[in-house]
């Protein structure tokens, strides 16, 4: 019996502002979306869920704020100039970039952002 990834959660403090970060990144949800405590996207067969701190709290029997690096996740984009484009992007909507795009030395072009709750989100190419 072997095991397969099928969700990556992550608490939100504010499910609209979440959300709209990761329209912007170019998942599609629905706005109606906004008022939920739990939403969940699938792309690839993966699903990336979004529960609010009260969720949370229900379902762990309390909830500690992380600190720190918690958690990478990392999209990948179609070419440099598509993750140039889309880092752009996000920052013209007023997001925070952790780091700007760059050439990494293990050949990939590379770029850091954070969401609405700290996290921070790769892109490469």
């Amino acid at each position: 019996m072997g095991i397969k990834l099928d969700m990556v959660g992550i608490v939100v403090q504010d499910m609209k502002k979440a959300l709209d970060f990761y329209r912007v990144l170019g998942l599609d949800i629905p706005e109606q979306a906004n008022d939920e405590h739990h939403v969940e996207v699938a792309q690839d067969g993966v699903r990336l869920a979004f529960d609010t701190v009260e969720i949370a709290k229900s379902v762990y029997g309390g909830w500690e704020p992380a600190s720190g690096h918690r958690i990478e996740l990392a999209f990948l984009c179609d070419d440099a100039a598509a993750l140039d484009a889309l880092y752009a992007k996000i920052i013209e909507h007023g997001y925070e970039g952790h780091r700007e795009p760059w050439d990494a030395v293990w050949g990939q072009r590379y770029a850091i952002v954070k969401d609405p709750d700290g996290n921070l989100i790769s892109l490469f190419a």
